[in-house]
This record gives C-alpha cells, sequence and structure tokens, in this order.
C-alpha cells in the first residue's frame, strides 16, 4: 500500500494529483449515491423522465394554455424541456452538494482525501438523470422536426457551461454550509426565487429589452437561452450579451468557489 505523507504546502501544490489519484473513491461515491437514489423505487431511473415531463405538462397548461406566453414557433412543451432540464440539474444539484460535506462529517473527521470529491460525486446523480433527460428531449426534437440545424454544434459547450456551473456553486455552497449552518436554510428560497427570474417556463424574449442585460446577470439565463439558440434557433437581438456574461461569471465562479473551498478545506474537520 502507497503511503501518503501529509506536509504543509504539499496539498495546495498538488492538489490536482491528489484528485486524480483518488478517483476511485469518486467513482464508489457517485455509483452509491445512484443506487442510493434509486433503491426500493417502483420505476428506478424511469423517474429521471418521469418528473421532467410531469413539470413540463404543469408548464404548458400554466404558461402556455392560461398565460398564453409565446415560443417562438417552436414546440411549446419542447421549448420549456429545453429550460426546464437545465434548471433541474442545477436546483437539485445545490440542494444536495450544499449538504454533502454534513452528511459526510464522520468519515471528514477520521480519513485524509480531498474533500471536493464529495460535492463533485453528488452532482453525478442529477447528471444521470440530465443525460437521459436530455436523450428523451433530442429524440422528440428530431421526431418533430425542431432541431435548428448547424447551430447544434454548440449544444455540447452550453451543457459543459451548465455543468461547470453546477460544479462551482455546489462548491462554494458546500464550503460555505460547513462554516455557516445558516446557509442551509436560505437555499430553498433562493432556488426558488432563481425559478423565476429564469428563462425556464418562458422565453427572455418577453422580458422588456430595458431589463433583459440585467436578467441576464443571472448565469443561468444565457445558459438556458443558449440552448434554446443552438437546438432550436431561438434568438432575441441581446443574446451574444447574455451568453458573454454567462461565460464570464461561471469562470469567475469557477475560480472563486475553487479558492475559497481550498481555502476553508482545512477547517473542515474542526468545523463539522
Amino acid at each position: 500500500m502507497k503511503t501518503i505523507i501529509i506536509e504543509p504546502g504539499r496539498v495546495q501544490k498538488e492538489y490536482f494529483k491528489d484528485l486524480f489519484r483518488y478517483r476511485e473513491l469518486f467513482y464508489f461515491f457517485s455509483w452509491r449515491d445512484i443506487l442510493v437514489r434509486y433503491k426500493q423505487a417502483f420505476f428506478g431511473v424511469a423517474w429521471a423522465v418521469i418528473r421532467p415531463l410531469l413539470n413540463m405538462a404543469i408548464f404548458t397548461l400554466v404558461f402556455r394554455k392560461v398565460a398564453g406566453l409565446p415560443s417562438d414557433e417552436v414546440s411549446y412543451p419542447l421549448f420549456v424541456l429545453a429550460g426546464l432540464l437545465p434548471w433541474q440539474l442545477f436546483s437539485f444539484s445545490m440542494g444536495d452538494t450544499a449538504l454533502s460535506l454534513i452528511n459526510h462529517a464522520a468519515l471528514v473527521r477520521k480519513v485524509y482525501f480531498p474533500r471536493m470529491l464529495i460535492p463533485s460525486s453528488m452532482i453525478m446523480v442529477h447528471v444521470l438523470d440530465f443525460a437521459i433527460s436530455i436523450g428523451l428531449m433530442l429524440l422528440l426534437g428530431l421526431v418533430m422536426g425542431q432541431i435548428h440545424g448547424w447551430t447544434f454544434c454548440f449544444f455540447p459547450f452550453f451543457i459543459l457551461l451548465s455543468l461547470l456551473l453546477c460544479l462551482s456553486c455546489g462548491l462554494l455552497l458546500s464550503a460555505l454550509t460547513a462554516q455557516y449552518r445558516d446557509v442551509r436554510f436560505l437555499i430553498p428560497f433562493l432556488i426558488q426565487c432563481g425559478m423565476f427570474v429564469s428563462p425556464v417556463g418562458y422565453g427572455t424574449f418577453v422580458v422588456p429589452e430595458k431589463w433583459q442585460l440585467l436578467y441576464a446577470l443571472n448565469p443561468m439565463a444565457g445558459i438556458i437561452d443558449g440552448i434554446r439558440w443552438s437546438l432550436f434557433g431561438v434568438t432575441y437581438p441581446n443574446l451574444p450579451y447574455s451568453i458573454f456574461l454567462s461565460i464570464a461569471m461561471t469562470a469567475t465562479l469557477t475560480l472563486t468557489s475553487f479558492y475559497y473551498f481550498r481555502k476553508m478545506e482545512r477547517t473542515f474537520a474542526d468545523k463539522l
């Protein structure tokens, strides 16, 4: 068995090597969480499809049938699904990662391993659901002839951007919750508010143009708009600015969350 000596300053310089060295622990955490999630569930992994379809039906009824909001000549169920799936990935990931370190407090206090593996592995459960649902949405889009064309080449980029945003916010929230327990009570409220200021059930083009740049400060707005543009060609004048702000804010959050998590990591064993 290889002996790992933890020296002052060494972990910071070789942290990425440690992450690679402990990759099997990451796989174990991820697989365990997936098994626990669907254990004794009658429909099992099918819930990855059932849940977004139910939400899609509700959004279609409320925003399309009742409110009469437009979808820019795109089938509204597909339009709302393209916004709902990345939002669910983000919101579910935030809810789970925020408490991930607290739920693994006993392990954190006893054994050394890169603590970043814990919140990262929690996201993988929702990535699996997301991948299954995205596959269904793409299939429906192809069958209905809604996939736009060359802009589809950018679709993987926006998916990766959404995953990076989930990881960044997850690291930040898990570290904050470990330090300040009150944060966990704020997260459900913030997620609920976030859904209303994100273009999930409607398009950003219905937001008054004078507010669109302020609205774009929400990084999920540019990601959702980018996904709809890459799939269905849905656009509006301020779309490039919205996408640029999402990229810039996600990059800033990534650097900030990684720095803060690493700074607080040395205190987790004492705080938890």
